[in-house]
Protein backbone atom coordinates (compact mmCIF):
# COMPACT_ATOMS: atom_id res chain seq x y z
CA UNK A 1 0.00 0.00 0.00
CA UNK A 2 1.47 3.33 -0.89
CA UNK A 3 1.71 6.55 1.58
CA UNK A 4 -0.37 8.67 -0.32
CA UNK A 5 -3.22 6.06 -0.75
CA UNK A 6 -3.18 5.40 3.11
CA UNK A 7 -3.13 9.15 3.20
CA UNK A 8 -6.24 9.64 1.29
CA UNK A 9 -8.05 6.39 3.32
CA UNK A 10 -7.38 8.39 6.35
CA UNK A 11 -8.90 11.63 4.91
CA UNK A 12 -12.09 10.53 3.82
CA UNK A 13 -12.49 8.22 7.34
CA UNK A 14 -12.18 11.92 9.18
CA UNK A 15 -14.92 13.53 6.38
CA UNK A 16 -16.95 10.54 6.95
CA UNK A 17 -16.78 11.11 10.89
CA UNK A 18 -17.26 14.76 11.19
CA UNK A 19 -20.17 14.37 9.36
CA UNK A 20 -21.85 12.10 11.26
CA UNK A 21 -20.74 13.58 14.59
CA UNK A 22 -22.78 16.46 12.95
CA UNK A 23 -25.58 14.70 12.82
CA UNK A 24 -25.21 13.24 16.69
CA UNK A 25 -28.65 13.39 17.34
CA UNK A 26 -29.35 10.31 15.49
CA UNK A 27 -26.53 8.45 17.53
CA UNK A 28 -26.90 6.55 20.61
CA UNK A 29 -25.23 7.88 23.39
CA UNK A 30 -22.72 4.94 23.26
CA UNK A 31 -22.41 5.35 19.36
CA UNK A 32 -21.30 8.96 20.08
CA UNK A 33 -19.08 8.45 22.02
CA UNK A 34 -17.11 6.02 20.29
CA UNK A 35 -17.56 7.88 17.30
CA UNK A 36 -15.72 10.91 19.00
CA UNK A 37 -13.20 8.68 20.29
CA UNK A 38 -12.09 7.54 17.02
CA UNK A 39 -12.43 11.01 15.83
CA UNK A 40 -10.01 12.60 18.18
CA UNK A 41 -7.54 9.53 17.19
CA UNK A 42 -8.16 10.48 13.59
CA UNK A 43 -8.33 13.89 13.70
CA UNK A 44 -5.12 14.95 14.60
CA UNK A 45 -3.75 12.65 11.58
CA UNK A 46 -5.88 14.49 8.99
CA UNK A 47 -5.19 17.83 10.57
CA UNK A 48 -1.53 17.11 9.87
CA UNK A 49 -2.01 15.33 6.23
CA UNK A 50 -3.86 18.42 5.13
CA UNK A 51 -0.67 20.54 5.63
CA UNK A 52 1.22 17.80 3.91
CA UNK A 53 -1.32 18.36 0.68
CA UNK A 54 -1.13 22.06 1.03
CA UNK A 55 2.85 22.10 0.95
CA UNK A 56 2.87 19.66 -2.05
CA UNK A 57 0.27 22.06 -3.59
CA UNK A 58 2.68 25.22 -2.73
CA UNK A 59 5.35 22.87 -4.30
CA UNK A 60 3.88 22.39 -7.46
CA UNK A 61 3.33 26.12 -7.73
CA UNK A 62 6.58 27.02 -6.97
CA UNK A 63 8.40 24.89 -9.78
CA UNK A 64 6.05 26.25 -12.38
CA UNK A 65 7.66 29.27 -11.76
CA UNK A 66 11.21 28.08 -11.73
CA UNK A 67 9.95 26.46 -14.82
CA UNK A 68 8.45 29.66 -16.65
CA UNK A 69 10.77 31.27 -19.01
CA UNK A 70 8.84 34.63 -19.20
CA UNK A 71 8.97 34.59 -15.46
CA UNK A 72 11.35 37.51 -13.89
CA UNK A 73 14.55 36.69 -12.74
CA UNK A 74 14.46 38.32 -9.42
CA UNK A 75 11.17 36.56 -8.83
CA UNK A 76 12.68 33.05 -9.52
CA UNK A 77 14.95 33.50 -6.99
CA UNK A 78 12.83 34.22 -4.33
CA UNK A 79 10.87 30.86 -5.39
CA UNK A 80 14.23 29.11 -5.59
CA UNK A 81 14.89 30.24 -2.02
CA UNK A 82 10.94 29.40 -0.95
CA UNK A 83 11.15 25.77 -2.56
CA UNK A 84 13.91 24.65 -0.52
CA UNK A 85 11.84 25.36 2.51
CA UNK A 86 8.67 24.14 1.35
CA UNK A 87 10.90 20.54 0.45
CA UNK A 88 12.50 20.57 3.52
CA UNK A 89 8.61 21.29 5.40
CA UNK A 90 7.50 18.27 3.00
CA UNK A 91 9.99 15.72 4.35
CA UNK A 92 9.98 16.83 7.80
CA UNK A 93 5.74 16.20 7.38
CA UNK A 94 6.29 13.34 5.56
CA UNK A 95 8.07 11.85 8.78
CA UNK A 96 5.36 13.01 11.26
CA UNK A 97 3.00 11.53 9.56
CA UNK A 98 4.18 8.34 9.05
CA UNK A 99 5.41 7.77 13.15
CA UNK A 100 1.51 8.92 13.64
CA UNK A 101 0.40 6.20 11.45
CA UNK A 102 2.83 3.60 13.01
CA UNK A 103 0.13 0.52 15.30
CA UNK A 104 -0.61 2.34 18.51
CA UNK A 105 0.21 0.18 21.55
CA UNK A 106 -3.08 -0.48 22.83
CA UNK A 107 -1.54 -0.13 26.93
CA UNK A 108 0.25 3.30 26.35
CA UNK A 109 -2.83 5.29 27.83
CA UNK A 110 -2.51 2.93 30.45
CA UNK A 111 -1.56 3.94 34.01
CA UNK A 112 1.49 1.64 35.65
CA UNK A 113 2.08 -0.42 38.61
CA UNK A 114 5.72 0.13 39.25
CA UNK A 115 7.65 -2.38 41.12
CA UNK A 116 11.19 -2.51 42.31
CA UNK A 117 13.05 -5.05 44.06
CA UNK A 118 16.80 -4.72 45.28
CA UNK A 119 18.93 -7.68 43.27
CA UNK A 120 22.76 -8.31 44.28
CA UNK A 121 24.95 -5.64 46.11
CA UNK A 122 23.42 -6.29 49.64
CA UNK A 123 22.84 -2.67 51.53
CA UNK A 124 24.10 -0.95 48.26
CA UNK A 125 21.58 -2.51 46.14
CA UNK A 126 18.64 -1.83 48.59
CA UNK A 127 19.69 2.22 48.94
CA UNK A 128 20.29 2.14 45.10
CA UNK A 129 16.58 0.55 44.35
CA UNK A 130 15.46 3.72 46.87
CA UNK A 131 17.24 5.87 45.11
CA UNK A 132 15.14 4.71 41.63
CA UNK A 133 12.32 4.49 43.77
CA UNK A 134 12.91 8.34 44.19
CA UNK A 135 13.58 9.19 41.03
CA UNK A 136 10.43 7.83 39.32
CA UNK A 137 8.16 9.62 41.83
CA UNK A 138 10.07 12.91 41.29
CA UNK A 139 9.41 12.17 37.35
CA UNK A 140 6.13 11.68 38.20
CA UNK A 141 5.55 14.94 40.39
CA UNK A 142 6.75 16.87 37.32
CA UNK A 143 4.68 15.36 35.08
CA UNK A 144 1.55 15.99 37.62
CA UNK A 145 0.87 11.94 37.89
CA UNK A 146 -0.45 10.54 40.76
CA UNK A 147 2.28 8.66 42.33
CA UNK A 148 0.24 6.52 45.43
CA UNK A 149 2.76 4.17 47.08
CA UNK A 150 1.18 0.77 47.79
CA UNK A 151 4.54 -0.93 49.27
CA UNK A 152 7.93 -0.03 50.73
CA UNK A 153 9.55 -3.03 52.19
CA UNK A 154 12.53 -0.71 53.63
CA UNK A 155 15.57 -1.98 54.94
CA UNK A 156 15.89 0.49 58.03
CA UNK A 157 18.57 2.14 56.48
CA UNK A 158 17.02 4.09 53.71
CA UNK A 159 17.24 1.49 51.66
CA UNK A 160 14.35 -1.34 50.07
CA UNK A 161 13.70 -4.65 49.70
CA UNK A 162 11.20 -4.14 47.42
CA UNK A 163 8.69 -1.64 46.93
CA UNK A 164 5.63 -0.79 44.55
CA UNK A 165 3.10 2.12 43.47
CA UNK A 166 0.53 3.12 41.23
CA UNK A 167 1.18 5.96 39.02
CA UNK A 168 -1.68 7.54 37.41
CA UNK A 169 -1.76 10.45 34.47
CA UNK A 170 -1.85 10.73 30.79
CA UNK A 171 0.39 8.38 28.72
CA UNK A 172 1.94 7.14 31.98
CA UNK A 173 2.67 3.48 30.18
CA UNK A 174 3.88 5.13 27.35
CA UNK A 175 5.59 7.32 28.16
CA UNK A 176 7.75 4.49 30.93
CA UNK A 177 7.33 1.23 29.27
CA UNK A 178 11.11 0.83 28.54
CA UNK A 179 11.69 0.95 32.13
CA UNK A 180 11.25 -2.52 32.64
CA UNK A 181 14.89 -4.55 33.70
CA UNK A 182 17.79 -4.75 35.52
CA UNK A 183 19.55 -1.26 36.37
CA UNK A 184 23.13 -1.32 37.44
CA UNK A 185 24.92 0.99 39.99
CA UNK A 186 29.01 1.74 39.94
CA UNK A 187 29.62 3.72 42.78
CA UNK A 188 31.92 4.24 46.31
CA UNK A 189 29.67 2.99 49.46
CA UNK A 190 29.32 5.22 52.03
CA UNK A 191 30.81 1.99 54.44
CA UNK A 192 33.84 1.59 51.77
CA UNK A 193 37.20 2.90 53.60
CA UNK A 194 39.62 1.71 50.80
CA UNK A 195 37.46 3.59 48.57
CA UNK A 196 36.30 0.64 46.36
CA UNK A 197 34.43 0.94 43.27
CA UNK A 198 31.20 -1.78 44.52
CA UNK A 199 28.51 -2.84 41.47
CA UNK A 200 25.45 -3.47 42.36
CA UNK A 201 21.73 -3.55 40.59
CA UNK A 202 17.92 -3.43 41.38
CA UNK A 203 15.09 -4.62 39.02
CA UNK A 204 12.60 -2.74 37.60
CA UNK A 205 8.77 -3.47 36.51
CA UNK A 206 6.73 -1.61 34.59
CA UNK A 207 3.59 -3.36 34.63
CA UNK A 208 0.11 -1.54 32.61
CA UNK A 209 -2.58 -1.60 35.04
CA UNK A 210 -5.48 -3.89 33.81
CA UNK A 211 -9.24 -3.73 34.68
CA UNK A 212 -11.58 -6.71 36.12
CA UNK A 213 -12.81 -6.65 32.58
CA UNK A 214 -9.21 -7.42 31.27
CA UNK A 215 -8.22 -10.31 33.31
CA UNK A 216 -10.71 -12.24 35.26
CA UNK A 217 -9.39 -13.62 38.40
CA UNK A 218 -11.71 -17.04 39.92
CA UNK A 219 -11.46 -17.64 43.75
CA UNK A 220 -11.14 -20.67 43.20
CA UNK A 221 -8.10 -19.90 41.76
CA UNK A 222 -6.56 -18.43 44.48
CA UNK A 223 -4.99 -18.86 48.23
CA UNK A 224 -4.86 -16.52 50.60
CA UNK A 225 -3.46 -16.37 53.72
CA UNK A 226 -3.46 -13.24 56.53
CA UNK A 227 -0.68 -12.97 59.16
CA UNK A 228 0.43 -9.95 61.30
CA UNK A 229 1.84 -7.00 60.08
CA UNK A 230 5.17 -6.54 60.91
CA UNK A 231 7.78 -3.32 60.38
CA UNK A 232 11.49 -3.23 60.22
CA UNK A 233 13.56 -5.96 62.15
CA UNK A 234 10.57 -8.13 63.26
CA UNK A 235 8.60 -5.52 65.04
CA UNK A 236 4.93 -5.83 65.08
CA UNK A 237 3.15 -2.30 63.67
CA UNK A 238 -0.31 -4.19 64.13
CA UNK A 239 -2.05 -6.35 66.95
CA UNK A 240 -4.63 -7.61 64.47
CA UNK A 241 -4.32 -10.19 61.52
CA UNK A 242 -4.51 -7.26 58.88
CA UNK A 243 -1.84 -8.64 56.40
CA UNK A 244 -2.26 -10.68 53.13
CA UNK A 245 -0.56 -12.85 51.20
CA UNK A 246 -2.04 -13.83 47.74
CA UNK A 247 -1.19 -16.91 45.99
CA UNK A 248 -2.52 -17.48 42.12
CA UNK A 249 -2.43 -21.01 42.08
CA UNK A 250 -2.32 -21.26 38.13
CA UNK A 251 0.78 -19.47 37.98
CA UNK A 252 2.42 -19.58 40.94
CA UNK A 253 2.54 -15.57 41.61
CA UNK A 254 2.68 -14.13 45.01
CA UNK A 255 1.67 -10.55 45.99
CA UNK A 256 1.89 -9.91 50.01
CA UNK A 257 0.37 -6.45 51.62
CA UNK A 258 0.46 -5.70 54.63
CA UNK A 259 1.20 -1.49 54.44
CA UNK A 260 -2.48 -0.81 56.03
CA UNK A 261 -4.30 -1.19 58.68
CA UNK A 262 -7.47 -2.35 57.10
CA UNK A 263 -7.00 -6.21 55.84
CA UNK A 264 -10.13 -5.54 53.26
CA UNK A 265 -7.66 -2.61 51.68
CA UNK A 266 -4.57 -4.70 51.58
CA UNK A 267 -6.27 -7.74 49.91
CA UNK A 268 -7.80 -5.31 47.61
CA UNK A 269 -4.39 -3.70 46.44
CA UNK A 270 -2.84 -7.18 46.44
CA UNK A 271 -4.95 -7.96 43.99
CA UNK A 272 -4.59 -4.96 42.17
CA UNK A 273 -0.99 -6.01 42.05
CA UNK A 274 -1.84 -9.59 41.26
CA UNK A 275 -4.17 -8.61 38.39
CA UNK A 276 -1.41 -5.51 36.24
CA UNK A 277 1.15 -8.91 36.46
CA UNK A 278 -1.13 -11.28 34.86
CA UNK A 279 -1.58 -9.04 32.39
CA UNK A 280 1.84 -7.95 32.20
CA UNK A 281 2.61 -12.08 31.37
CA UNK A 282 -0.44 -12.37 28.60
CA UNK A 283 1.55 -8.87 27.21
CA UNK A 284 5.11 -10.27 27.48
CA UNK A 285 3.82 -13.40 25.43
CA UNK A 286 1.72 -11.53 22.64
CA UNK A 287 5.67 -9.48 22.51
CA UNK A 288 7.62 -12.38 22.08
CA UNK A 289 5.51 -13.73 19.32
CA UNK A 290 5.70 -10.69 17.26
CA UNK A 291 9.37 -9.77 18.01
CA UNK A 292 10.06 -13.40 16.57
CA UNK A 293 8.63 -11.18 13.16
CA UNK A 294 10.25 -7.76 13.83
CA UNK A 295 14.36 -7.08 12.52
CA UNK A 296 14.86 -4.81 15.14
CA UNK A 297 13.11 -3.58 18.83
CA UNK A 298 14.41 -1.70 22.10
CA UNK A 299 15.36 -4.18 24.05
CA UNK A 300 14.32 -7.69 24.25
CA UNK A 301 11.58 -6.92 27.10
CA UNK A 302 13.18 -9.72 29.31
CA UNK A 303 12.92 -8.60 32.78
CA UNK A 304 16.41 -10.02 33.61
CA UNK A 305 18.16 -7.61 31.02
CA UNK A 306 20.93 -5.49 32.42
CA UNK A 307 19.29 -2.33 30.34
CA UNK A 308 21.20 0.30 31.99
CA UNK A 309 24.17 1.11 34.24
CA UNK A 310 24.98 4.52 36.26
CA UNK A 311 28.29 5.11 37.05
CA UNK A 312 29.35 7.94 39.72
CA UNK A 313 33.15 7.98 39.72
CA UNK A 314 32.14 9.25 36.08
CA UNK A 315 29.00 11.25 36.69
CA UNK A 316 27.65 9.04 33.83
CA UNK A 317 24.32 7.21 32.83
CA UNK A 318 24.51 4.34 29.83
CA UNK A 319 21.25 2.74 28.46
CA UNK A 320 23.09 -0.17 26.87
CA UNK A 321 20.28 -0.74 24.39
CA UNK A 322 20.63 2.34 22.05
CA UNK A 323 24.28 2.81 23.36
CA UNK A 324 23.29 6.09 24.98
CA UNK A 325 25.71 7.49 27.58
CA UNK A 326 24.83 10.92 29.17
CA UNK A 327 26.56 12.63 31.81
CA UNK A 328 23.71 14.14 33.63
CA UNK A 329 23.26 11.38 37.03
CA UNK A 330 22.19 13.84 39.16
CA UNK A 331 20.10 14.98 36.93
CA UNK A 332 18.49 11.67 36.09
CA UNK A 333 18.16 10.76 39.28
CA UNK A 334 16.33 13.90 40.31
CA UNK A 335 14.05 13.13 37.65
CA UNK A 336 14.89 16.33 36.08
CA UNK A 337 16.98 14.87 32.84
CA UNK A 338 15.02 11.27 32.77
CA UNK A 339 12.85 12.50 29.84
CA UNK A 340 16.27 12.84 27.42
CA UNK A 341 16.72 8.91 27.84
CA UNK A 342 13.07 8.37 27.69
CA UNK A 343 12.40 9.90 24.28
CA UNK A 344 15.91 7.99 22.89
CA UNK A 345 14.41 5.34 23.68
CA UNK A 346 10.81 6.01 22.26
CA UNK A 347 12.09 7.43 18.87
CA UNK A 348 14.44 4.51 18.49
CA UNK A 349 11.74 2.22 18.86
CA UNK A 350 9.58 5.01 16.25
CA UNK A 351 12.54 4.63 13.76
CA UNK A 352 12.89 0.59 14.20
CA UNK A 353 9.33 0.39 13.25
CA UNK A 354 9.30 2.63 10.41
CA UNK A 355 12.00 0.35 8.79
CA UNK A 356 9.65 -2.17 8.88
CA UNK A 357 7.03 -0.04 6.72
CA UNK A 358 5.60 -1.16 3.46
CA UNK A 359 5.34 2.34 2.07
Amino acid sequence: MSLDYKLTQVLNRYYELRDMLARSTHETPQEFIKLSKEFSEVEKVAETIIQLRDCQQQIQELEAIMNDPTMDRDFKTLAEEDFLIQKKRLSELEQHIKILLLPKDEDDDRNVILEIRAGTGGDEAALFGADLFRMYQRYAESHHWKFEVLHFNDTGIGGLKDASAQITGRGVYARLKFESGVHRVQRVPATETQGRIHTSAATVAILPEAEEVDIVIEEKDLRIDVFRSSGPGGQSVNTTDSAVRITHLPTGLVVSQQDEKSQHKNRAKALKILRARLYDLERQKRDAERAATRKTQVGSGDRSERIRTYNFPQGRVTDHRIGLTLYKIEQILEGSALDELLQALITEDQASKLAELDY
